[in-house]
């Protein structure tokens, strides 16, 4: 399944709505399913938290879990950890990445945020993903 633009716009938007309830200034990135940036909007935040959204949202569609998820993974690999976060051009495996998946189930594409704490940047991308479910 492809995701459109429209549809990562509707992403985007819901996430901003929650970002501006919970007055925090974000970045938040959509990948599709190959893990190609298809939107991207920064509202007032740092401009290194582009990267950070960026690779929250690569780090979940790569490995199919959300970035947190794939960060305890990593955590309980303990000596190994090092060499998997910095594959595949660097991982961001704290909470923030998370799979968006279609109103049948099937991953399309997956939503980074950053540029709050872990639990406010996965509140935020949660809300936009499950628009489109």
């Amino acid at each position: 399944m492809k995701m459109t633009y429209n549809e990562t716009q509707q992403a985007i938007n819901s996430s901003i709505e929650k970002a501006k309830e919970i007055n925090i200034p974000v970045t938040i990135a959509i990948v599709d399913t190959g893990g190609h940036l298809m939107n991207l909007v920064r509202l007032d935040s740092g401009y290194g938290l582009v990267d950070f959204a960026i690779k929250k949202a690569r780090t979940a569609i790569m490995f199919g879990v959300d970035s947190d998820i794939m960060g305890a993974i990593i955590e309980g690999a303990q000596l190994h950890s090092y060499g998997m976060i910095n594959a595949n051009n660097g991982l961001l495996t704290i909470a923030g990445g998370v799979l968006i998946k279609n109103r049948n189930g099937n991953t399309i594409g997956s939503i980074g945020v950053s540029g709050g704490t872990p639990e406010q940047d996965k509140e935020i991308a949660e809300a936009g993903a499950k628009v489109l479910a």
